[in-house]
């Protein structure tokens, strides 16, 4: 693998990671129910790109099937959550 594609593929990383502690101050401190949610959406979406990307550089298929999982995950539970907010059950 290129050295390039290793330091740009670690910057990239590094900028997930930074991207996912923002998001949880966010998740943290959010005022509303619904900031929360945006920000658990962002943090399971910047998860699985963190994983796309360790895929990349470790040339692993595990890593492509774990983001697989934390898109399936995420998509199902924010969905849920929104279903929670809009009626207050989720399970009718």
């Amino acid at each position: 693998m290129s050295q390039w594609l290793i330091w740009a593929l670690s910057l990239a990383l590094f900028f997930l990671v930074l991207a996912m502690a923002c998001t949880l101050t966010r998740l943290l401190k959010g005022p509303s129910a619904q900031d929360r949610v945006l920000a658990l959406d962002c943090m399971y979406l910047n998860g699985m790109l963190a994983m796309l990307v360790l895929g990349i550089l470790y040339s692993s298929s595990m890593y492509f099937e774990a983001a697989l999982l934390i898109a399936l995950f995420g998509c199902v539970g924010s969905t849920a959550m929104a279903k929670f907010l809009l009626r207050g059950e989720v399970i009718e």
